[in-house]
């Protein structure tokens, strides 16, 4: 069976990896090649973030949670680390808790927060694990080309659509808006642990450590398409990050960035068949985890073309 995987963001590629994996043959097409779609921007902290429905983003979390656990062993851009996270009001354990070995409460959380946890989640380098992904799918026989589509290609016995808010014009699908997200990286300053403390739903405070850099987060814009670094913005950014981790106060900016995160209302992940009867799976709408749900949705996504 040849398969046209749409798109070449985390979700692409994955999709790509384990359908090239399971013996089909398989081709990615994308407008962005991987270092260029908004995938290449994420802190990429495992967190199931702007997702919905929560019963199926809590599967597809514990699934993907699971293989890179797995990759942290053989994979250098994979990396299982410890942190906290820091809440503004008392919260129930998230559904997606049992997959945490070591989910526990944080006894004394900053002034401002009432609540926190702590737990080793893993952390991805994305300049390093998207050209990592690309080098797996070659491996398995895949290939990727370069190509700006304005509707689906026809012409394979299956077409897989992973174009994150370009499914706006691949799918016709309005629902599907960006909410944009403002992020730096600085120089290594001795952080070790992430840490992860929103204070209100558009001012979000993360730091991420990873092995040559720390990423420094961030916002979350909904229906703002400014792909320009805002400088005040930076600076709200690391003022509110080194309230909280103050050796961040000396550390050097390497580069600041923009991604917009494709939010729909529920993720999209459905086979449909086209008027004249051909497959498509649609795979989009990820919001704010797309790493985070990357092998889960990529897991069914495989058995959805098993079924056909």
């Amino acid at each position: 069976m040849r398969v046209i995987v749409v798109g070449a963001g985390v979700i692409g590629l994955s999709c790509a990896i384990r359908l090239a994996e399971g013996g089909y043959d398989v081709a990615v097409f994308a407008r962005d090649l991987p270092l260029e779609t908004t995938s290449s921007v994420a802190a990429a902290i495992w967190y199931p973030y702007l997702s919905a429905p929560e019963d199926r983003v809590a599967g597809w979390s514990r699934a993907s949670y699971e293989e890179f656990a797995k990759l942290a062993e053989i994979e250098p851009s994979v990396q299982l680390r410890h942190g906290r996270e820091f809440l503004t009001d008392r919260t129930p354990d998230p559904r997606w808790a049992d997959v945490l070995p070591d989910l526990a409460r944080v006894g004394s959380p900053p002034e401002g927060f009432a609540d926190g946890w702590s737990f080793t989640a893993p952390v991805i380098d994305m300049p390093a694990y998207l050209p990592a992904l690309v080098k797996r799918l070659e491996q398995a026989g895949g290939t990727l080309t370069r190509a700006a589509l304005s509707a689906l290609p026809t012409g394979a016995d299956l077409v897989v659509n992973c174009t994150g808010l370009g499914a706006r014009l691949t799918a016709s699908d309005p629902t599907v808006t960006p909410v944009r997200g403002q992020v730096m990286t600085v120089e290594p300053c001795g952080l070790t642990e992430w840490l992860l403390a929103d204070r209100s739903p558009t001012e979000l405070t993360y730091v991420v450590p990873r092995e040559h850099d720390v990423v420094v987060g961030g916002t979350s814009q909904p229906g703002d398409w400014n792909m320009a670094v805002d400088p005040a913005t930076s600076s709200a950014i690391l003022e509110r990050a080194a309230e909280l981790v103050p050796q961040l106060r000396k550390a050097k900016i390497v580069r600041q960035r923009v991604g917009l995160r494709p939010a729909r209302p529920t993720i999209r992940c459905e086979l449909v068949r086209t008027r004249p009867g051909e497959p498509v799976i649609h795979c989009y709408g990820h919001g704010g985890s797309g790493v985070t749900l990357s092998w889960g949705c990529a897991d069914e996504v495989f058995e959805l073309v098993q079924g056909l």
